[in-house]
């Protein structure tokens, strides 16, 4: 008799669930006579770090194979632009949303009295450095091939899928051999990533301890105002955004597409990467009924370009950094507050505190002191549990909508013949 196997998100769950009850245990204690949040640190994070560095491992491969595979595929450039324009569309129209709601949410928690000026006397930081818009683009196209596999630049990294793509769709019959070989690393890397994926609920519970046992319940009492505002908006846009675009784009139900990418959503949450959690929103995805060459050019683009949670942390916190301050953000400020964080939105890297350099980027751009973001770093990194998960479930929620109209277009290329 079988027995039936807990699915991988109970287990990832559990994960969860352990990590959080060993970070507070570790909150207070002593382990071999050090802190325990310090023995966390010392000996619990590093095999947390083990965990996303194999992730991180296999996501430049599986970027660079899964894309040139998806491009040649579709055996024809004019359908990747189609899939290209509709991705894009959708995840634009998405952001720009997504920064108005956490404007909209921001403004009626400063009317409500949540934000209010603060004593900014010695408040220093220092940013990270941001780039211009320019800068990004210029960026965007790789001086050699080697390089961005390298460092992981993976905008550059998806130029180079994408060229490599149509090159073996224009050179036709030539191209055959490196179609065979560019398919065969794919499935290589994608048997890969799988073994890396059963490690997950382990790698969780070592991922979430240590900032558990750093923060403590005091994460909660620490700008609690800010951090309640910003995972409202996340919980609206998910629940609303996403949801109807499933249901009326996709033809898909809401609950059984947030059931299927539990898996992706919390292990973006434990790991706050969404580069990291691209193998199991690749995963998820096609189990949920999306195409795998849809799959494989839609993710990787949005765990690149396409940043809702982001834009709404960096919507909420402007106008919390900004009343803390005592400034009061005009229409003109908000709206470049939009389309700063939509257009920057494009050179975020999918990792870690990355939302960071974009915040930076957005609070210039309405003549904000950037030095504020010393009031939100602290507790930057419960911002980017919240806002990676709704990244990624956004590129989920993409690859479905896409590969539902693809199907439906074949649909009715096939009728049209008949």
């Amino acid at each position: 008799m079988n027995k039936k196997r807990l699915p991988l998100a109970a287990w990832i769950f559990a994960g969860l669930l352990v990590g959080i009850v060993a970070g507070l245990l570790l909150m207070n204690a002593t382990v071999a006579g050090m802190e325990g949040k310090v023995f966390a640190s010392t000996y619990i994070k590093p095999w947390g770090d083990i965990f996303l560095n194999l992730l991180k491992f296999v996501v430049v491969p599986i970027v660079l194979f899964s894309i040139a595979a998806g491009v040649i595929s579709m055996e024809d450039i004019g359908r990747v632009s189609a899939v290209g324009g509709k991705t894009v569309v959708y995840y634009m129209c998405t952001t720009a949303f997504a920064v108005v709601l956490a404007l909209i949410l921001a403004s009626i928690a400063k009317g409500a009295g949540l934000f209010v000026a603060l004593n900014t006397t010695g408040l220093s930081y220092t940013p990270p450095e941001g780039q211009s818009i320019m800068t990004v683009i210029v960026n965007i196209f790789p001086s050699n091939a080697v390089t961005p596999l390298a460092d992981a630049t993976m905008l550059q990294v998806i130029v180079i899928s994408l060229l490599v793509g149509f090159g073996v769709i224009l050179a036709g019959e030539r191209g055959l051999a490196a179609a065979q070989l560019i398919d065969s690393f794919n499935e290589v890397f994608m048997k890969i990533m799988g073994l890396i994926i059963k490690l997950s609920p382990i790698g969780v519970a070592f991922l979430i301890c240590p900032v558990v046992a750093e923060n403590g319940p005091k994460i909660l009492q620490y700008m609690v105002a800010a951090l309640a505002v910003a995972y409202v908006g996340y919980i609206v846009h998910a629940l609303v955004v996403y949801s109807s675009t499933v249901k009326l784009l996709g033809g898909l139900s809401p609950l059984a597409f947030f059931r299927g990418m539990a898996p992706a959503m919390m292990m973006a949450f434990s790991s706050a990467s969404s580069v990291g959690a691209l193998p199991f929103n690749m995963e998820c995805t096609e189990r949920l009924g999306a195409r795998r060459e849809v799959t494989s050019f839609v993710l990787p683009l949005g765990a690149t370009i396409n940043m809702d949670g982001t834009a709404i942390y960096q919507g909420v916190c402007a106008v919390f950094i900004a009343s803390a301050y005592g400034i009061d953000l005009t229409l003109g400020q908000m709206a470049t507050i939009v389309l700063t964080a939509t257009l920057a939105s494009v050179g975020t890297a999918g990792v870690p505190g990355a939302g960071m350099v974009m915040l930076a980027m957005v609070l210039q751009s309405v003549n904000v002191p950037v030095e504020g973001i010393a009031l939100v770093a602290g507790i930057d990194r419960i911002f980017d549990m919240g806002r990676t998960t709704v990244n990624i479930t956004g590129d989920a929620a993409c690859a479905l909508i896409v590969s539902h109209l693809e199907d439906k277009k074949e649909a009715r290329s096939q009728a049209l013949l008949k």
